[in-house]
């Protein structure tokens, strides 16, 4: 892989996936994880008001994607900051997702969800027209609306369960039969599973939320949110969500790493942040 020099921690590998099933980006971003020491996902979340003077928003991304490369597992465009532009944001988008080296799997955070027809023209444009690894979707609408999704086999669909916001408990604490709503959402998705290729979004900010779906989901990979910025717990939560191999987890920092800067060093504080959040997430699943 080009770029800087790779500075692996040291930390357990992620495992292998379950037997037979796996998608083309669990594929990925083990291989990338195990290469890298990290559980790191670094969103790409372009705030035109955060961006240094004098750097349109394609080259910020590119240059701290080129900078961090090999300190991470995964990258997370998030699409409502593109598709504010319309085509011009479109076109930075597809351009962000081919920015990442061939060996770095690329998540879209779009959070899509609608019946099956137009779920499966929202696929198409995430993994063809994009060329996105993975996408996060919403469960809703329920399985036939999830399945045009699923039907990539070789890309992974994470399924929100309990997101990091703080309202999140407003639906997803609700008893639905004896149990939350969100552990409703952790055993669809197991059943769903069937191909490999389904993961869930658990916030960082509700550890204890996150070892209940653990232990109900302990194959599934884990997109984590709400470290950083939102002030998750990161060891808590790292500890929560890992999986019997010490890994299946990806530990999501935007914010914290984009904008460690906003002068001309941006691309090497984004490096430093990165480097010092990967390195604290190896050390929470040392303890």
């Amino acid at each position: 892989m080009t770029g800087p020099r790779a500075e692996s921690a040291s930390m357990p590998g992620p495992g292998p996936g379950p037997v037979g099933v796996a998608s083309r980006f669990r594929a990925k971003y083990e291989a990338a994880a195990t290469r890298s020491g990290s559980l790191l996902c670094v969103g790409l979340d372009p705030d035109p008001a955060q961006l240094p003077t004098g750097v349109d928003r394609a080259t910020f991304l590119r240059t701290v994607i080129e900078a961090t490369a090999d300190l991470v597992c995964c990258y997370k465009p998030n699409a409502a900051f593109f598709e504010v532009d319309g085509a011009a944001g479109w076109e930075d988008l597809r351009a962000t997702i081919a920015a990442a080296p061939a060996d770095v799997p690329m998540l879209l955070d779009a959070k899509r969800g609608d019946m099956a027809n137009s779920a499966s023209f929202y696929a198409r444009a995430a993994f063809e027209t994009l060329g996105a690894d993975a996408l996060t979707i919403s469960p809703y609408q329920g399985g036939d609306a999830v399945e045009p999704y699923l039907a990539y086999a070789d890309r992974h669909s994470f399924v929100l369960c309990h997101t990091s916001n703080a309202g999140s408990r407003e639906l997803q604490d609700l008893l639905v039969d004896g149990r939350p709503l969100y552990e409703r959402v952790a055993l669809l998705a197991n059943a769903w599973n069937t191909r490999g290729n389904v993961g869930l979004v658990v916030g960082a900010t509700y550890p204890e939320e996150a070892a209940r779906v653990r232990a109900l989901c302990p194959e599934l990979l884990f997109l984590m949110p709400g470290v950083g910025a939102q002030q998750g717990d990161l060891e808590a939560a790292v500890r929560a969500a890992r999986d019997a191999r010490g890994g299946g987890v990806l530990v999501n920092a935007s914010r914290a790493v984009l904008y460690a800067s906003r002068g001309a060093d941006y691309a090497q504080a984004a490096r430093a942040a990165a480097r010092t959040l990967r390195d604290a997430i190896a050390a929470a699943l040392r303890a």
